[in-house]
């Protein structure tokens, strides 16, 4: 089995986070704290560290957008899953755009949980089905305006350009591989290559770019 991930879970509900945290222990995680209010969640991740912080939208104290803002501020590196009731497209947006790497409703089965924990780790957006079209869509419709090719901006191969159009819809990894026809060490070098020739640093910053230039289409 891999390394399992540090994480840290933020509910107020009590019994719905010991479960998630007994959930993510049975699968081999590392679960370094839990907390049931924001700013003593913020508190804690600074000195817990953890890779991944499972947050709830909805705390007694603060909104799970600010808790993610508190969070990036002492982890610049940490990733953000939210795990809330709510659907509701601004909730995911404001989530996103705080600097969440990944949204999931609670109705989400287990396994997908687990699987979106494994994927926040290594950076890619992930989305409960039907969200990631939500947020394409929310991105396109605030975007100034369609981007205009800048004549200084660095110059992406067509292949380049295939895989970041397919990061752009939310797909793994693996699915691109598989799409293209490609190995999954192919991707993640055309990836790699494409994050350090437009000067970005994850795969959330590298889907922001492509959708503010309609490339999700």
């Amino acid at each position: 089995m891999s390394t399992g991930v540090r994480v840290m879970v933020v509910d107020d509900h009590p019994m719905w986070r010991e479960g998630v945290a007994r959930d993510l222990t049975e699968a081999g995680h590392l679960v370094v704290a839990t907390s049931g209010e924001g700013r003593q969640a913020v508190r804690v991740a600074a000195a817990a560290r953890p890779a991944v912080v499972v947050l709830d939208l909805q705390l007694p104290d603060i909104s799970g957008v600010e808790v993610i803002r508190g969070l990036r501020a002492v982890l610049p590196e940490v990733r953000v899953l939210m795990l809330s009731a709510s659907g509701e497209p601004q909730s995911v947006l404001d989530a996103v755009k705080a600097g969440a790497t990944g949204y999931l409703v609670k109705s989400a089965a287990p396994a997908e949980f687990l699987d979106a924990v494994r994927r926040t780790a290594a950076g890619e957006p992930v989305f409960t089905p039907g969200l990631a079209g939500l947020v394409l869509g929310e991105y396109r419709r605030l975007a100034v305006g369609p981007a205009t090719p800048d004549a200084a901006a660095p110059r992406l191969t067509e292949r380049e350009t295939e895989v970041l159009r397919l990061v752009a819809k939310g797909m793994s990894y693996k699915q691109i591989a598989e799409r293209l026809g490609l190995s999954h060490r192919t991707v993640q070098n055309h990836v790699q290559n494409t994050l350090g020739k437009l000067q970005l640093h994850n795969r959330v910053e590298l889907t922001r770019y492509a959708i503010e230039r309609g490339l999700d289409d």
